[in-house]
């Protein structure tokens, strides 16, 4: 064999072998006509991602609306158990039980399942912790839409979850509905934000992006903050320059007055006109601000309380469109 196509061979191996590798990963695919995503399934032996930080339902690893593309791998590593080995715009709950629980105690994580405490340390989302019960999860499948469940039986700490992801019928909007509800014997209380990871016609983050909400902001100095990088200018983030590889921006802002109303955030590339427009129908409890080179983070946080047998409810919607380029 010529050196020619012993290099033919090797490059069809690797693209089998490579193609082989990705399909093993459970996925599906929805579309509207107008707007098309790829999204990874929950599966405890082959899913895409399998820590413990992130909600394991509705992982968009592509969403499409005309020339745009809003999400994609913005890391650089991937491993199935790395804590933020996950796309677009995904959704973690904080834990609930943790302080409770004693060294290799157990506590609940919604969207993730049953985990040991390891020892006395602090809670931290960066880190993995051994699944116990992953909980029995079930999807549903349609051309436009995928239903997720989960449910956790536990001595303490049940309950059923459920989460619907529709592209509505002639319009370029992703609707994500939950519904959680506490079967277990004592009262839940957590927190749950969406992370948000837009990386918006893979531009590197800089002053082409806008980050616009509906009230003036005020950064609490928390993290980071936004450094020389971004800065406030009354309801919007401003980006001062390009980032650089490995620089990010961290904060926590107010402003927000606990309505409904405040959950209105938009995110526009002024650059490439692709923009989205993100609202609920909750309040916000909490809004942090991240971002690093490869993609712009706005996280609204809402706060969930259910006593044993109540249920919980709401929808954040994502509307996809072009805004006003600049030069």
């Amino acid at each position: 064999m010529n050196p020619s196509r012993k290099i033919i061979v090797c490059l069809c191996i690797l693209k089998i072998t490579t193609t082989a590798a990705f399909a093993q990963n459970p996925q599906t695919v929805i579309s509207n006509g107008m707007l098309k995503a790829r999204i990874y399934l929950p599966d405890a032996e082959n899913g895409y991602y399998r820590a413990t930080r992130f909600d394991w339902s509705g992982l968009n690893a592509e969403i499409v609306y005309g020339a745009h593309s809003y999400t994609g791998q913005w890391f650089e590593k991937y491993d199935p158990f790395l804590h933020d080995a996950v796309m677009g715009p995904v959704e973690a709950f904080s834990p609930i039980g943790f302080e409770d629980a004693a060294a290799n105690g157990h506590f609940t994580t919604i969207g993730v399942g049953i985990l040991e405490k390891p020892d006395s340390a602090s809670y931290s989302p960066y880190r993995y912790y051994k699944i116990i019960n992953p909980g029995k999860w079930k999807t549903e499948i349609k051309n436009s839409g995928v239903s997720f469940s989960q449910e956790i039986r536990e001595k303490d700490y049940s309950y059923q979850y459920e989460k619907t992801e529709t592209l509505l019928e002639g319009k370029p909007v992703m609707l994500l509905i939950h519904t959680l509800k506490n079967t277990g014997t004592r009262e839940m209380e957590t927190m749950v934000y969406d992370h948000n990871f837009f990386m918006i016609d893979s531009t590197v983050t800089s002053p082409a992006f806008e980050i616009i909400f509906t009230f003036p902001l005020k950064e609490k100095k928390e993290g980071s903050g936004l450094r020389d990088l971004a800065g406030i200018l009354d309801n919007r983030i401003i980006i001062h320059r390009q980032f650089l590889k490995g620089e990010q921006v961290y904060t926590v802002l107010e402003g927000f007055d606990g309505q409904m109303k405040d959950y209105d955030i938009r995110i526009e590339n002024q650059k490439t006109g692709a923009a989205i427009h993100i609202t609920a129908d909750r309040p916000l409890s909490k809004l942090v601000f991240w971002a690093c080179a490869t993609v712009v983070c706005p996280e609204p946080y809402i706060q969930l309380k259910l006593k044993p047998g109540e249920t919980a409810t709401w929808k954040i919607s994502y509307e996809f469109y072009e805004c006003r380029k600049t030069p």
